[in-house]
C-alpha cells in the first residue's frame, strides 16, 4: 500500500497511443517534474490484469473503483472510501507522469501490488461507486505537481515522516508531516495492540541474504525515530562479520509486513529459541491512516478534510469533469 522510492521526473504534457484508444497523459517523463494540468475529458489507461495475464484499456474512473476495492475493506463508509479514491488517482497520476509500468508490463499500469496498487474488480460495490463518483477528477497536488499518495492501514495514534516510516533517502516530501491521531474506538484490537513470535531459525532463513550466516546470538534495537518506530537493528550471529544492522523497515518486509506489523515496536526480545516482538499499527505509517479515515469518516468529515488532515499544505485539484 502506498508505494516507495519515487523520484520526480517529468514534463510536458503528451498524447500516447496506447491499445485501445489515446490517453491524454497528465505529464510525459522529463526534467521539470510532474505538473498536474486539466484535462478535456477522462483519461483511460491500459491495465495489465497480473492475475490472468491479460491487458486492457479502462476509463481512469473505472480503474480507480478497482484500486479502491482492493485497498479497503467492505461495508465502510463512503467518506472513507472517498478519500482513498483521491489517493489511489493522485498516486496513479504520479505514477503515469513517469511512464507508469510500461517497461515492466508493457501497458500504463499493473495490477501487481509491487508494481503500483491493489485491484479487485470483483469487490466493487455501489458505495465504491458512488465513493469514487463524488471524488471524481479530484488528485492531491503540492506546487501544482502531484505527490506521492502514500498509505496505510493504521497509524498506531501518530503518522511518520517517510524517511522513519519507508526508510526513505531522498529529501523528505515538504507535504508528508507526522501527525498525532485521536483516539480510535473504531480500529480492531489487533492492530492497536499486536504480539508476534518467530523461532530464531526461521529469522536466520529470512536474513541469510541480509548476511546473517550463523545461528543469531541475539537481536536489538540500535535506534528509533521520533514516533518510536525502529530504524536500525542488530543482528548478532555467529558466521561471517558477527554483527549485521539493518533498517527497521528492511527487518520488518524480512519477517513478513502481516506478522511483525508495523515498526512501531514497544518490546523486542530474545528469549528460548525465539524472537518475540510487540507493538502497535500496522503499514509503514506514513499519510494518511485507512483505520483513522474510517473514524473521521464515521465522525462525519469530507473525504477531503479527511485527506488533508494526514498531508501538509496540498491542494485538491479537479482535473476532468
Amino acid at each position: 500500500m502506498g508505494r516507495f522510492n519515487r523520484k520526480y521526473l517529468l514534463g510536458i504534457a503528451a498524447v500516447l497511443v496506447v491499445a485501445g484508444g489515446l490517453f491524454a497523459l497528465v505529464g510525459w517523463p522529463g526534467p521539470e517534474g510532474n505538473v498536474a494540468r486539466k484535462q478535456d475529458k477522462e483519461p483511460e489507461i491500459s491495465v495489465f490484469i497480473k492475475e490472468t495475464g491479460q491487458r486492457t484499456t479502462l476509463p481512469m474512473e473505472e480503474y480507480i473503483q478497482g484500486v479502491v476495492a482492493g485497498e479497503m475493506y467492505p461495508d465502510w463508509p463512503v467518506e472513507a472510501y472517498a478519500a482513498q479514491a483521491i489517493l489511489a488517482r493522485s498516486f496513479t497520476m504520479e505514477l503515469l507522469s513517469r511512464g507508469g509500468t510500461r517497461a515492466e508490463t508493457g501497458t500504463d499500469i499493473s495490477t501487481d501490488v509491487e508494481q503500483a496498487q491493489a485491484y479487485n474488480q470483483g469487490a466493487i460495490t455501489p458505495a465504491i461507486k458512488e465513493a469514487v463518483e463524488r471524488t471524481r477528477g479530484e488528485v492531491m497536488t503540492y506546487d501544482n505537481r502531484y505527490i506521492r499518495a502514500w498509505f496505510h492501514s493504521y497509524s498506531g495514534g501518530q503518522t511518520a515522516t517517510a524517511k522513519e516510516g519507508l526508510t526513505f533517502k531522498e529529501e523528505e516530501p515538504p507535504y508528508i508531516k507526522s501527525v498525532l491521531v485521536p483516539q480510535n474506538d473504531y480500529a480492531p484490537a489487533d492492530v492497536k495492540s499486536w504480539r508476534a513470535e518467530f523461532p530464531l531459525a526461521d529469522v536466520q532463513q529470512a536474513l541469510a541474504d541480509r548476511g546473517v550466516q550463523g545461528a543469531i546470538d541475539g537481536i536489538q534495537i540500535l535506534e528509533k525515530g521520533p514516533t518510536e518506530r525502529i530504524t536500525k537493528v542488530e543482528i548478532v550471529h555467529s558466521g561471517g562479520k558477527n554483527k549485521v544492522v539493518m533498517d527497521g523497515t528492511a527487518f520488518r518486509l524480512a519477517l513478513g509486513a502481516d506478522k511483525m506489523k508495523s515498526t512501531r515496536v514497544s518490546k523486542l526480545e530474545v528469549a528460548q529459541d525465539m524472537l518475540a516482538i510487540e507493538g502497535t499499527g500496522y503499514g509503514h505509517g506514513v499519510g494518511l491512516s485507512q483505520w483513522d479515515a474510517y473514524m473521521f469518516a464515521k465522525q462525519g468529515k469530507s473525504p477531503e478534510e479527511i485527506v488533508k488532515f494526514f498531508f501538509n499544505d496540498i491542494e485538491i485539484q479537479k482535473l476532468w469533469d
